[in-house]
């Protein structure tokens, strides 16, 4: 029996003490359901199932806690919606501040069964989710003066990354982007066209993995 029909994998302690009973109640309905519709659907490497926990659920919930107070965020190829789902639901479950404006993850993704998971999850949980079955290129631009940070996880190497996060980037948006050992590599290959403030951070779920924080971007 494969992972993806078998029962759910233990929550790890150290995710089940980083977050709310009701936060993690989401995050296993989320899990859950990416079980049940990976062996029709095909929405992450099937392996990765069996690590789900770390691989996919810790390596998203670390990008909220690098942009704690932003409450409007935009992911691009978000894919089974990882991690704008996992942040959504954390943001759900967050305490605003008086006067603050409401939550929202915008999550672009071109491929439309993977849009269908992603409303189909957002319903089940009540995450605030706003799905665009769009290609980036089509509507990044309408995302200025609409978001505090701009994430993408998996999609593609920096360089391209930054062309298509531009106009939001050239704005004050902040960039999170979770990289493999290849991220000196990528930014150096940015640098050529870019000129941008960054910083490099430790991924929690990977210890090869890196996270940029790419703010205050102009033409090189």
């Amino acid at each position: 029996m494969s992972r993806s029909e078998g029962a759910i994998p233990s929550v790890p302690d150290f995710i089940a003490r980083a977050v709310s009973r009701e936060t993690l109640d989401d995050l296993t309905t989320l899990v859950s359901e990416l079980q049940s519709w990976q062996n029709a659907k095909n929405l992450v490497g099937g392996k990765t199932l069996d690590d789900v926990w770390t691989r996919h659920i810790a390596d998203s919930m670390q990008l909220r806690a690098l942009a704690p107070e932003a409450r409007r965020w935009l992911d691009l190829g978000s894919g089974a919606g990882l991690p704008g789902l996992v942040i959504a639901i954390m943001l759900k479950h967050a305490s605003p501040a008086s006067g603050d404006s409401p939550c929202v993850v915008h999550c672009v993704e071109s491929n439309a069964r993977k849009c269908a998971f992603i409303r189909h999850v957002a319903r089940l949980t009540g995450a605030p989710v706003r799905v665009h079955n769009a290609r980036i290129e089509d509507v990044i631009a309408g995302f200025a003066g609409a978001v505090d940070v701009v994430t993408a996880r998996a999609l593609a190497p920096l360089p391209k990354l930054l062309e298509w996060a531009s106009p939001l980037l050239k704005t004050g948006v902040m960039g999170l982007f979770p990289k493999g050992d290849r991220a000196e590599i990528e930014l150096t290959e940015s640098s050529r066209y870019w000129r941008f403030n960054n910083e490099i951070l430790p991924s929690i779920s990977d210890s090869r993995g890196r996270i940029l924080r790419i703010t205050e971007l102009s033409p090189a």
